[in-house]
Formats: C-alpha cells, sequence, structure tokens
C-alpha cells in the first residue's frame, strides 16, 4: 500500500507541474472544525510541497505552501473554479471505486 501512495504523491506532483499559473479554489481543513475556503493561482511545485498565492481580502495576496500528502489524504482540497469539481480524489475515498 505504501508504495501505491507514493506512486500517487507522484502523480500529484507531476500534475501540479502542469498546472502552474492556473486559478484554483482551495479548502484546507485547518484542525478544529477550521476550514478556510481561497481562490488561488498554483505558483512554484518543489519535491515536497507545492504553493499558491491566495486572494486574501482588500485586494492582497499571500502566499500557502501545502505537502502533497494533505492533498493525497484530503486534507487539502483543490476545486476547479469554473465548474466547482474536485482535482484530486483523496486516498480511499469512496468516488475514487467508481
Amino acid at each position: 500500500m505504501d508504495e501505491l501512495e507514493g506512486n500517487r504523491i507522484e502523480d500529484i506532483h507531476e500534475q501540479l507541474q502542469g498546472m502552474v499559473g492556473t486559478r484554483v479554489k482551495v479548502r484546507a481543513n485547518m484542525g478544529r472544525t477550521r476550514v478556510i475556503e481561497r481562490m488561488g493561482t498554483v505558483m512554484t511545485v518543489h519535491p515536497s510541497v507545492f504553493t499558491i498565492e491566495v486572494d486574501e481580502r482588500r485586494g492582497r495576496k499571500s502566499r500557502q505552501s501545502y505537502q502533497y500528502v494533505d492533498v493525497l489524504t484530503g486534507t487539502v482540497e483543490l476545486f476547479d473554479p469554473e465548474s466547482g469539481e474536485r482535482i484530486f480524489t483523496p486516498a480511499g475515498d469512496p468516488a475514487e471505486e467508481e
């Protein structure tokens, strides 16, 4: 199973490399029932993390970095801003088995 997860992380990494400059909607579970939703642009992709420049209030921008494993587990979800569809399906999600 670890090998499968490793391949999934590599797949997420590769797909995000092709999405640099693309707008996405980010939903991040910060724990203690705190969920943050923001619109942003995929900026950089590194071996362990990727960064998204998110739109803040009053026209300000900030950069957030996330790990690929957070996308794999569903702690961080990325959505297409136009269709609202999830870009990556978390591991163990019943929708993945369809």
